[in-house]
């Protein structure tokens, strides 16, 4: 059946919501009839009769689903037998796929449903964190190590392995981050996109691996900075070391955008008249709203922490005063998005640049 995109054209903005919502609901139903038809064919061995040596090679070849697809929904459809109410989560919607798949080797009579409830309606990384709570892994040793140059090129990497993993089930982030490489003897490196991703993964309760890449210069500041710590830190612990940069760079960041400071200082006066926002209002602001985006739509309050800026609930343009109690953080997807209903689009001159909350690690 295709899609016609001219009667979606012609819906309006709360038809188009509803019918979203109704397609998501229809998918996740049609996701678990087909996993509870995969636990019934396997269940008879079907798959044998067609010509194909297991359930895997049957969804890849004949259905033509990707692997990845097809580990989940038959990881998922192994534990369903046991644990039938899997698929009724699916269903719902309080349980993805990957939570599902991830969940799966953990579930026992006894707890299965108390796990699912923990996890109903959780993302990844937090499902990610429950499972780390019940089955805590020790922690890992702190390692440097050089990466082998890579097949194409003589170039070589210098990799920052932070609690480096023993086995790969982290969390991986949305962007690809590039190694910094440089040739031998070369002054400037220079910037190489590769394979190597960011992780952060929990290993247990408040302990989490943490591994990424980093070049030459890098390196060798981070040796620099071992030796001058020697007496403080005399195993150079790449933890220790890895908290304290970020501590300062975190002090630093509060400074700068939400004028945070320890010493007693004298506030400049507000002018509600000016559009400049004084070091206290933006303290007062930001504590007041979470440091979080304040928007509530229909559906609840954006949860967005990144991209944050100060907005003029009644515009300054229009004789809002620049005052706490007129002043909230929008992210800004939202704070272009109410100057479009306040102005029109034509008055939004800013290019609206999507990203996505869990960017970063």
């Amino acid at each position: 059946m295709q899609t016609n995109a001219a009667t979606l054209a012609h819906l309006s903005d709360e038809q188009l919501i509803a019918e979203v919502e109704k397609r998501a609901a229809h998918e996740r139903q049609a996701t678990a009839d087909l996993i509870a038809s995969l636990v019934e064919m396997e269940g008879r061995l079907l798959y044998r009769g067609l010509g194909f040596s297991s359930m895997f090679a049957y969804c890849t070849q004949r259905l033509h689903r990707s692997e990845d697809a097809t580990c989940n929904r038959l990881e998922v459809a192994r534990a369903a037998r046991q644990f039938p109410m899997l698929l009724d989560l699916v269903v719902e919607g309080s349980l993805t796929l990957t939570a599902a798949r991830l969940l799966a080797p953990l579930l026992t009579e006894d707890n299965h449903a108390t796990v699912l409830a923990a996890a109903a309606h959780k993302s990844k990384r937090e499902v990610q964190e429950l499972i780390a709570t019940l089955r805590p892994a020790p922690d890992l040793p702190s390692s440097v190590r050089k990466l082998p140059a890579a097949r194409t090129s003589a170039v070589a990497s210098a990799s920052l392995l932070v609690a480096s993993a023993a086995g790969d089930a982290g969390l991986t982030d949305r962007a690809d981050l590039p190694t910094v490489t440089a040739t031998p003897g070369s002054a400037a490196p220079a910037a190489v996109p590769i394979a190597h991703r960011a992780v952060v993964a929990p290993l247990a309760s408040e302990r989490y691996k943490i591994q990424f890449t980093v070049g030459r210069e890098t390196h060798d500041r981070l040796r620099r900075v071992q030796d001058l710590l020697a007496r403080s830190v005399p195993h150079g612990d790449l933890s220790v070391i890895f908290d304290r940069a970020l501590m300062l760079l975190l002090a630093q960041l509060e400074r700068k955008t939400l004028a945070k400071t320890d010493r007693r200082r004298t506030s400049v006066k507000a002018n509600p008249a000016a559009r400049y926002i004084p070091a206290a209002v933006k303290r007062t602001v930001w504590a007041r709203d979470e440091g979080r985006c304040a928007f509530v739509g229909s559906a609840g309050r954006c949860t967005a922490t990144r991209f944050l800026e100060f907005h003029h609930v009644v515009p300054f343009a229009g004789g809002g005063p620049t005052e706490a109690s007129n002043l909230q953080l929008r992210c800004r997807t939202h704070n272009a998005y109410e100057a479009e209903l306040r102005f029109g689009p034509l008055c939004v001159r800013e290019r609206d640049v999507p990203y996505w909350p869990a960017q970063l690690p």
